[in-house]
């Protein structure tokens, strides 16, 4: 997993979170609350969780993201403004599984209340390398286990706001409902595919929920991001796998640096056929401006590629 931070960064952290809540308590307003007047602050640690507590949340939550669109979520580093407004928020949620390892300190040092939004997700363990054992962070990619998401998140705003639980309880249940929908027609989509194109090679192995739940094989250059951008043992065994079971196309992710995977299809003879989406929405007028456009677009793209 990524590394986390030393103990500059922890220093960092501690004298900015200090700062904030000194700040806090001499304008006499608590800082780290809202009024009772404001709608909360829901701040999360990345866009594509952002989405998740706004169809959730609707008008009765403000919802924020640390990191912004095109964001490598592995390796992050707050900044200062950020550890600021985490300061004053009302509501933090993360991934957990290990994602957001460059957080756990800056968590410890504030007084709100924290959500870890993989709970109740069952675990998939990364099976090679360095990271052998460790779970693998990226449930939601599937959306299966998005609806375990979007479960904690209807729960942890019920607790924020209970005047407002009705609606988050039944934007939840549609939310879900569009995520079950879209499970049942990505399987479908594989399902089309020739049984044995159903092998989605990518750079980081983001795909091992999506995969278990639709139908696909997964492989990948390496288990988790970065900084190295693929080792040369790791490069030849991705080209003698894709040989092997005469893959057509491999694909990388929008955030990481794909030379590593275009040697492999160089090498191997597939076709690079694009960038996929995990870590981080497009903007508004991108391809990908939501959760669903996300899962959707993935999807698309892969079996374009593996239908030759």
């Amino acid at each position: 997993m990524p590394k986390t931070q030393g103990r500059m960064g922890r220093n960092l952290v501690a004298a900015v979170v200090a700062a904030g809540l000194l700040g806090a308590c001499a304008s006499g307003t608590g800082g780290t609350r809202a009024a009772e007047n404001e709608v909360p602050l829901v701040l999360t640690t990345f866009t594509v969780i952002a989405d998740m507590a706004r169809q959730v949340g609707g008008d009765a939550v403000r919802v924020d993201s640390i990191t912004k669109v095109g964001a490598e979520i592995h390796g992050y580093e707050p900044t200062p403004s950020d550890l600021r407004s985490a300061a004053s928020a009302d509501l933090i949620l993360d991934n957990g599984l290990g994602l957001e390892r460059w957080f756990e300190d800056f968590v410890a040092t504030l007084d709100v209340p924290h959500v870890v939004l993989s709970d109740g997700v069952e675990p998939i363990n990364i099976s090679a390398g360095d990271y052998e054992g460790l779970p693998n962070p990226h449930a939601w990619m599937s959306p299966i286990a998005g609806q375990t998401y979007v479960d904690n998140i209807v729960d942890a705003l019920s607790e924020l706001v209970p005047d407002a639980a009705e609606l988050f309880h039944a934007n939840g249940a549609a939310y879900n409902a569009e995520l079950q929908a879209l499970a049942d027609v990505l399987a479908g989509t594989v399902a089309e595919l020739p049984a044995d194109h159903r092998v989605l090679v990518s750079c980081e192995g983001a795909f091992s929920y999506l995969a278990r739940d639709i139908g696909l094989t997964e492989a990948y250059l390496w288990p988790v991001n970065s900084d190295t951008q693929g080792t040369p043992q790791q490069i030849r065994a991705t080209i003698e796998l894709v040989r092997d079971r005469d893959v057509p196309a491999v694909f990388c992710e929008t955030t990481v640096n794909d030379a590593s995977q275009q040697q492999v299809a160089r090498e191997s003879g597939a076709e690079f056929v694009g960038d996929l989406y995990v870590d981080s929405l497009s903007a508004t007028d991108g391809p990908v401006p939501s959760y669903l456009d996300l899962l959707r677009y993935d999807v698309d793209l892969i079996a374009e590629g593996l239908n030759g």
